[in-house]
């Protein structure tokens, strides 16, 4: 037991290094679209490359059981290696639209060997407690998101690259972290072989497909949520001329804030069932997609922005509740395919969640169309509800 509690930090400080690289791009957009003549639309381009590249990345890893037949530890080390490579890679001077989707892409693909691998040295870490150990991971998760549009807003004085490079860097040093300091978990069962369809085996299961299909209803809110923050922010400044708030600043303390609802919901897990948690949350985040347009409206910015540090604090801390209800109601054996396929079916649904609000919100009044992320939430609870486990 003391030996697992000086694992679970490394784990978590891991985790938060390597998924800086996850948004690094979007915390430097402006700074990208003046500097490569690109597009307005760019950012849902570029944040989709890498939601692609996750999905494909994920994909391959479960149809190869990647995170099951070898050890986690090593896979997480050599995937942040080469994501930070292609990372660094947005620099070069003579990037063009399609060099930086490439890019982007294989930072996402290299993500499916770090954020789902993480989950599943954890579980092979923590049999019991596993909800609170998964949270902290989400929550590390989260911060890292947010931690590219803090850098930005630090080094405003500085060159934009050095976002890129420093994110980078922590990806490197969590992926040493990793490699050094977290050998195999006690409760890791090796699978001996690849089964190129065990993937779709877990499916077979009725509860893990009505777990799976609840992620999937969050996933559509959460990473077109995180996507647009910026955009949300500038578009209540642009109605309300008197708001003077800094908007890397606030895109940082939004995105972070789930950091705090995911600590808190792991805690909660042991007075409320995992299930009934999940399903509060899920209800509460829907409910303030489904009033952002009268938030839009008000004339306080403090209101607004304390609207948002509570959606932000909603969004996501389901996602490792989700995390752990599918842990538990698949063999240990897959466990790491079973996390990492959901994981990628889930990013497939924020692809069309990303371009849909992209869509609606070049054209049509950009203060009413984040309603359209309640559409998850609503299907998640209908699924999640449907019989699924405690």
């Amino acid at each position: 037991m003391k030996y697992t509690r000086k694992i679970l930090p490394i784990i978590v400080i891991s985790q938060f290094c390597c998924t800086s690289l996850w948004f690094a791009g979007n915390a430097v957009m402006s700074d990208l679209i003046l500097n490569f003549n690109l597009q307005s639309n760019a950012l849902g381009q570029l944040t989709s490359a890498v939601q692609l590249g996750f999905i494909s990345g994920t994909l391959l890893f479960a149809i190869l059981t990647i995170a099951d037949r070898f050890a986690p530890s090593r896979v997480f080390f050599t995937c942040a290696l080469i994501g930070a490579l292609f990372n660094a890679g947005i620099i070069w001077n003579n990037n063009t639209l399609t060099t930086l989707l490439i890019l982007r892409f294989f930072t996402g693909f290299f993500l499916a060997g770090i954020y789902p691998v993480g989950m599943k040295i954890a579980a092979d870490y923590f049999e019991k407690g596993l909800g609170k150990s998964l949270s902290l991971l989400v929550a590390a998760l989260t911060i890292g998101t947010a931690f590219p549009h803090l850098t930005k807003e630090i080094s405003n004085s500085l060159p934009w690259y050095y976002v890129i490079l420093f994110t980078s860097f922590l990806a490197i040093l969590g992926g040493f972290l990793m490699f050094f300091l977290v050998p195999n978990g006690p409760f890791r069962k090796e699978a001996q072989q690849v089964k190129l369809f065990a993937f779709l085996d877990v499916f077979k299961n009725r509860k893990f497909r009505s777990i799976a299909f609840g992620y999937f209803g969050h996933m559509w809110e959460l990473y077109a949520f995180w996507a647009f923050i910026p955009l949300i922010l500038n578009t209540y400044k642009s109605f309300h001329s008197h708001a003077t708030f800094n908007i890397p600043l606030w895109s940082f303390l939004i995105i972070a804030a789930g950091c705090l609802g995911c600590i808190v919901c792991g805690t909660l897990t042991k007075y409320i069932k995992t299930k009934k948690m999940t399903s509060i949350i899920l209800l509460l985040s829907c409910i303030c997609c489904l009033i952002s347009p009268i938030m839009f409206s008000t004339n306080s910015s403090s209101l607004f922005l304390s609207f948002l540090l509570f959606w932000g604090m909603v969004v996501v801390a389901d996602s490792p509740l989700f995390s752990t209800l599918a842990a538990k109601n698949t063999s240990a054996e897959l466990t790491g395919t079973a996390l990492t396929i959901i994981n990628s079916i889930g990013f497939l649904v924020t692809i069309l969640s990303i371009q849909l609000l992209s869509f609606l919100q070049n054209n049509y009044n950009p203060t009413i169309v984040y309603v359209v992320l309640a559409i998850g939430p609503i299907l998640g609870l209908i699924a999640l509800n449907k019989k699924a486990t405690q």
